[in-house]
């Protein structure tokens, strides 16, 4: 992409409904309110449906008992996911123990699933558990708002265990970025919290009366761990630190992952490095990123209408010239930074202020008591005990933080004894994700969170069986092309297309700065390992030291590098 203008500022033509819907929201109140008193349904009808997004929940149905509920003439069985807004992923014991009680007690499966957006899920919420479920949070400090839809989401932060001092300072850059993006529309507390209108008029001076676009994702990350994945963001703050003080960030814009299966419109995009930054310009510069996509991004057609679609349209160096016109602020060049891994070291790490960290590994993220491992159960008995505090990580586990050595072994012996700790768990498992998919999620073409553990296994014999039993491969797994669990930054990714076909894509990278090329279209999990075996073979007696499979795919030329997704993610690699 050249750095000139490329296409116009302003995309011209019909708008999409989702336009209409927010601007005749009343500031995104709706008649959600009036809908919660509906008691002939499950769900939220008409505008509504879409309009609880906004308010961090998705309208979903149990998918394996809906034919048969069709069959006895009854609507779906309907019931709500709520996402909690937790930026950098921090939570008290003390919180967690009202929230784990709550899954016991008001949800349909009991879990709680710690997301790859550094925050936890309820699902299967009934819709007369809704409005007590958003009043519970509130309870203990939280809120769900602005979790989903055209809003600025979760913001992540590296949950960086060992420099607590960094990590603080960091942290709290994420809660104030959270914060000064938030919707200002007192929908939310009149709603769920039986707050009393204001007789003013609401204004949104950042977000504007139909808010943005599209979704946009945000994250301060510190080097020299990319654990939130960046380049899945529309936003990235790199910090800068000096001394082990945060001095700055460098900024990246334009990221993000989705796609649509035959629309090469659409397209996968690392973020686009803007420049540095001084720490007292990051909320205009972060105001200025925001309302220049706020005001240039596609309303017409929502697969265009992401940031990354907005900067291979104008042009990085427009957009990038714009924001400096916002905010009031040249950017620097960039500082020097790098990344050398992403995924989280499990186990016990000492931080520099002498407390423990005790990562634990929950696989897909779902906490639920399992027979032989209570996980949710040894978590709540964990955090009714713990003194720090917990932190969830953008990879779906949970680190127990602010450890002091007279804890350790009582918090040891009780993760162990419910199988938060296990001797077993491979380093392949450990570096596997995958979106929840099917029962729940309406999107969902193929399995993925109930798929992946038997998938890891076959990996796992693999590469047993090639001496590689230590070794471990990014592996990412989503039920359909929307980008939930980040395949298209991985070594292996697959992408559902229907029950047991996948896309299968190749030649990421261990750090997450390079996406993988579509190797083969709309095959089966069993071809996926035939063609994995000999791959892993070969990657086992050639590889160079330290060599990724991703990096050695694209050395080996088995695979040709994507340069530029915007013009050859779409070209299938020829076979080997």
């Amino acid at each position: 992409m050249s750095k000139k203008q490329q296409g116009p500022l302003i995309v011209e033509g019909k708008l999409a409904d989702s336009e209409r819907m927010k601007l005749q929201s009343n500031f995104l109140r709706g008649t959600i309110a009036q809908d919660l008193k509906n008691g002939l349904t499950g769900g939220f009808e008409g505008d509504n449906f879409l309009l609880i997004r906004f308010h961090g929940m998705y309208q979903q149905d149990d998918r394996d008992i809906r034919a048969e509920r069709m069959e006895q003439k009854l609507e779906p069985r309907h019931a709500m996911m709520l996402r909690c807004r937790l930026p950098g992923g921090v939570i008290t014991p003390k919180q967690w123990l009202d929230i784990d009680k709550f899954a016991s007690e008001h949800t349909l499966y009991g879990s709680i699933r710690i997301t790859n957006r550094q925050t936890f899920q309820f699902h299967g919420i009934l819709k007369g558990d809704v409005k007590p479920a958003h009043q519970m949070l509130a309870h203990v400090g939280l809120d769900a708002l602005a979790t989903a839809n055209d809003v600025n989401r979760n913001v992540l932060c590296t949950s960086n265990p060992v420099q607590s001092e960094l990590h603080q300072q960091a942290y709290e850059w994420a809660k104030k970025i959270s914060e000064h993006l938030l919707p200002r529309t007192r929908a939310y507390a009149e709603i769920w919290l039986d707050k009393e209108k204001i007789d003013s008029t609401d204004e949104e001076p950042i977000l504007g009366t139909t808010y943005l676009p599209r979704k946009f994702k945000t994250t301060v990350v510190i080097p020299p761990l990319n654990d939130v994945d960046l380049h899945a963001n529309d936003m990235n703050f790199v910090a800068i630190e000096q001394h082990g003080k945060l001095i700055g960030f460098n900024v990246l814009v334009g990221g993000g992952l989705a796609m649509t299966h035959g629309d090469t419109n659409t397209f996968p995009r690392l973020a686009s490095e803007f420049g540095y930054i001084a720490l007292e310009d990051t909320l205009a510069i972060a105001e200025a990123i925001v309302t220049t996509q706020r005001d240039w991004g596609n309303r017409t057609e929502r697969k265009n209408a992401k940031t990354k679609y907005t900067l291979e349209r104008v042009g990085i160096e427009t957009f990038k010239q714009e924001v400096e016109r916002r905010a009031g602020v040249k950017f620097e060049e960039i500082r020097p930074y790098q990344f050398t891994h992403r995924g989280d070291q499990i186990g016990w790490l000492k931080g520099i202020d002498n407390k423990w960290h005790l990562t634990l590994f929950v696989e897909n993220g779902r906490l639920i008591d399992y027979p032989q491992r209570a996980l949710k159960t040894g978590v709540a008995k964990i955090a009714a005990i713990h003194q720090g505090d917990f932190r969830l990580t953008a990879n779906q586990n949970l680190i127990v933080a602010g450890i002091a050595e007279a804890e350790k072994h009582a918090i040891e012996q009780i993760a162990r004894q419910h199988g938060l700790i296990s001797d077993e768990v491979s380093s392949q498992r450990e570096n596997s994700m995958a979106c929840v998919s099917f029962p729940t999620c309406p999107l969902a073409m193929a399995e993925a969170e109930r798929f992946l553990p038997q998938f890891v296994s076959e990996v796992d014999n693999i590469l047993a069986m090639q001496g590689l039993g230590d070794e471990h491969i990014v592996l990412r797994v989503t039920g359909c092309p929307n980008g939930c669990g980040r395949a298209m930054l991985a070594e292996v990714g697959l992408v559902g297309k229907a029950l047991d076909r996948y896309n299968l894509y190749l030649g990421g990278n261990r750090i997450g700065s390079r996406i993988p090329r579509l190797y083969r279209e709309n095959i089966s999990s069993a071809e996926i390992l035939t063609i994995l075996t000999p791959l892993i073979a070969r990657w086992g007696k050639e590889r160079t030291e330290n060599e990724g499979f991703g990096d050695f795919l694209i050395r080996a030329d088995i695979v040709k590098p994507v340069i530029n997704s915007a013009v050859d993610f779409y070209q299938v690699q020829e076979a080997v």
